[in-house]
């Protein structure tokens, strides 16, 4: 696979949200996980050359109240048993290709 393909194959996981402040943020899409009849998203933050990668996944659940919308809206987690569940289907999936480490 050339670079141009590699780096068109990478664009397209590249998911853009507002934070907050209303500043656009990237995310790398690494899943789509269900639990409990409910998607959620497994997000990577992309980060700046002079940013520190920590590691740290976003999980968000897919808001599925906008029938009629053309894009995905997505909705913060506050539940941390369910992050904790939805984080360790993630794990398990993914066991062979990510290195986890157990942060406190």
């Amino acid at each position: 696979m050339d670079e141009e393909n590699e780096l068109d194959e990478n664009l397209s996981n590249i998911i853009i949200l507002n934070d907050e402040n209303g500043n656009e943020v990237q995310f790398e899409f690494l899943d789509l996980i269900e639990y409990e009849s409910e998607e959620y998203v497994v997000l990577l933050p992309v980060l700046e050359d002079d940013e520190e990668d920590d590691g740290e996944v976003v999980i968000l659940k897919v808001d599925d109240s906008e029938e009629n919308s053309d894009e995905e809206s997505y909705i913060s987690v506050d539940d941390e048993e369910t992050l904790t569940a939805v984080f360790e289907i993630f794990k398990e999936k993914f066991k062979e290709e990510f290195n986890f480490t157990d942060g406190e």
